[in-house]
């Protein structure tokens, strides 16, 4: 979809210095702040973005504004001044205002980073609605956000690409299966039984007043799903109450991989 090499390049098949009005009849765009004339109500907004890109009968758009308007929630607001809006109201507003063209790229520059839990749920929920149709390119440093709508992710340091990946790929972090135990009781010696397994490769230990965490990294899953709980509890001076492959979140990743690169600079 986007090629780009020195000084040019491609979006959607288009050069971006020679086409680069066919480009943006394409292409919507959400600035982080967006702005909007305080005396217009939503839809007579939606209405003026409309008509740079429609010159069909008034009705059609019309109903296209309509459209907008009820894809973020904004119907019953549609007739008031956007001075009265909240914060998240005029997010959801930008967002209609930047496909009220269809797009077939959505570029948005941190949609939630401003907003309160219910105002970033409210936009998200559209985001994932809008990813049925258009495809979505967005920045933003809230990874919780980024788990939850992204197919794909491009992880960025000092403007530097150092990741790219399928959303399951990065969260499926390194080649080595990693299990996470919980127990209670005496693990000394279930440590030195796992530590003289040729499929363990490293073990991490959390000491809770009440339990004790361990990260056990394995080479060999099949092995490890097998004999892992049985040899912790062996001798039987360990109970434990929770077992499973470790899930990563989006943050343990982001964070591995700027480390890995600071000691690689």
């Amino acid at each position: 979809m986007v090629f780009y090499k020195g000084e040019s390049g491609t979006l959607l098949g288009y050069d971006i210095v020679r086409e680069s009005i066919a480009i943006r009849q394409r292409v919507g765009y959400l600035a982080q702040d967006p702005r909007f004339y305080e005396q217009m109500t939503a839809r007579e907004t939606l209405r003026f973005a409309a008509r740079f890109f429609y010159a069909g009968p008034t009705a059609a758009i019309e109903d296209r504004v309509v459209e907008a308007l009820d894809l973020v929630g904004l119907t019953g607001k549609a007739d008031r001044p956007i001075r009265g809006f909240s914060g998240g109201e005029r997010q959801r507003l930008g967002i209609a205002q930047a496909q009220i063209n269809h797009p077939d790229v959505l570029i948005l520059d941190e949609p939630a980073a401003s907003l309160d839990p219910l105002g970033r749920r409210d936009v998200l929920e559209i985001m994932q609605r809008l990813r049925q149709s258009t495809t979505i390119f967005y920045s933003t440093h809230l990874l919780d956000d980024v788990q939850r709508v992204s197919d794909r992710v491009a992880i960025l340091k000092q403007g530097e690409l150092i990741a790219q990946a399928p959303i399951d790929a990065l969260l499926a972090g390194s080649d080595k299966v990693t299990y996470e135990l919980t127990m209670q009781g005496e693990t000394q010696a279930a440590y030195t039984r796992l530590t003289q397994q040729p499929w363990v490769s490293t073990i991490k230990v959390e000491a809770l007043p009440d339990r004790t965490i361990w990260q056990v990294a394995v080479n060999d899953e099949r092995t490890a799903q097998a004999q892992l709980v049985a040899l912790v509890t062996a001798d039987g001076l360990v109970n434990v109450i929770g077992f499973g492959r470790k899930q990563y979140e989006l943050e343990d990743i982001f964070v591995s991989l700027i480390e890995e690169k600071n000691h690689a600079s």
